[in-house]
C-alpha cells in the first residue's frame, strides 16, 4: 500500500532581485520519511525550507501539505498567498525549528510551549499544560519548565524549541540547521531527540551539516547546489560509489 504524501513541492523558484536562489526545486515526503537536505552555504537550502513554511514567498511553483495545495495569487511581479487563514492553518501543520531557537525570551519554557496550542489551536489551557509537560519530559528538560530561555544552555533551548513545535501536532517537522549554533558538546543531545522522533515515524525535512545524521537516520538525502537538486538518493547510494563528483567533493570537507 503506498504511503501518504505529507509534503509535495513542485518546481519552486525564488529570486532576490536579479539573483535566482531557487531554480526549480521539487521534492516529495511520504509519511515517516526523514529527508536530509545537504549543500554548501548559499545553495538555497534555508530559503527552500522558508518557502515551504511561507516565511518566504516563492515566485513560482506549487506546495501541497497533507494533500492541500497552498493557494497563491500571481501577478504584478509578486506572488502572495490567497488566504491568510489558509497560511495560518498550513503553518500549524508544519513544525519549524530554527537555527537560533527563536524562543520568546519573556516567557518561561512552559509558557513558550503552550502559547500556540492555547491561542492558535484554542486548546483548553489545562490540557495544553499537561501535553507540554509530557513533551518536556520527552525531550529531557521537564525540570526546566518554569525557567526562562536565557537560563538554559543552547542545547536545552533547542530541545525546548522542538517541544514547542511538536505541541502543535504537526504533520511534518522542518529543521533549519538545528545544531549549527550549538557548541560541539551540545549537538548530541539535540540529535538524540531528532533520532527518537524519526524512530517514532515523524515526517521530517532536515537542513543539516551533520553527516552522521544524514547517513544513519535519514532514509533519503538531497544534495542542493546553486539553487537546484544536484542529486538525491538513499544514504547508501549517496555516500557510496553512486554519488555525483560534486557531492563527493562536498562530503570530503567533513571527512577529517
Amino acid at each position: 500500500m503506498p504511503g501518504v504524501t505529507r509534503l509535495s513541492v513542485r518546481d519552486i523558484r525564488k529570486s532576490f532581485g536579479a539573483h535566482e536562489v531557487l531554480s526549480g526545486i521539487s521534492l516529495e515526503a511520504q509519511d515517516g520519511d526523514v529527508i536530509s537536505v545537504l549543500g554548501a552555504s548559499g545553495s538555497g537550502k534555508s530559503t527552500f525550507l522558508r518557502c515551504i513554511n511561507l516565511l518566504e514567498i516563492a515566485d513560482a511553483g506549487e506546495i501541497w501539505v497533507d494533500g492541500e495545495q497552498i493557494r497563491m495569487i500571481h501577478g504584478s511581479g509578486r506572488s502572495r498567498p490567497a488566504s491568510q487563514k489558509q497560511v495560518d492553518h498550513i503553518r500549524s501543520e508544519l513544525g519549524m525549528v530554527f537555527q537560533s531557537f527563536n524562543l520568546w525570551s519573556h516567557m518561561t519554557i512552559l509558557q513558550n510551549i503552550i502559547e500556540g496550542p492555547v491561542h492558535v489551536l484554542k486548546r483548553p489551557r489545562a490540557e495544553a499544560v499537561s501535553e507540554a509537560e509530557a513533551l518536556l519530559e520527552k525531550v529531557g528538560i521537564a525540570d526546566k519548565r518554569h525557567v526562562y530561555p536565557a537560563h538554559l544552555s543552547g542545547g536545552q533551548q533547542q530541545r525546548a524549541a522542538i517541544a514547542r513545535a511538536l505541541a502543535m501536532k504537526p504533520k511534518v517537522m522542518l529543521f533549519d540547521e538545528p545544531t549549527s549554533a550549538l557548541d560541539p558538546e551540545l549537538v548530541g543531545e539535540v540529535l538524540r531527540v531528532m533520532r527518537a522522533l524519526a524512530e517514532e515515524g515523524m515526517t521530517m525535512l532536515v537542513v543539516t551539516h551533520e553527516m552522521s545524521f544524514a547517513r544513519n537516520v535519514s532514509n533519503r538525502v538531497v544534495f542542493m547546489r546553486e539553487g537546484l537538486v544536484e542529486c538525491t538518493g538513499t544514504p547508501d547510494e549517496m555516500f557510496g560509489d553512486g554519488a555525483s563528483p560534486a557531492f563527493r567533493q562536498f562530503i570530503g570537507h567533513f571527512a577529517n
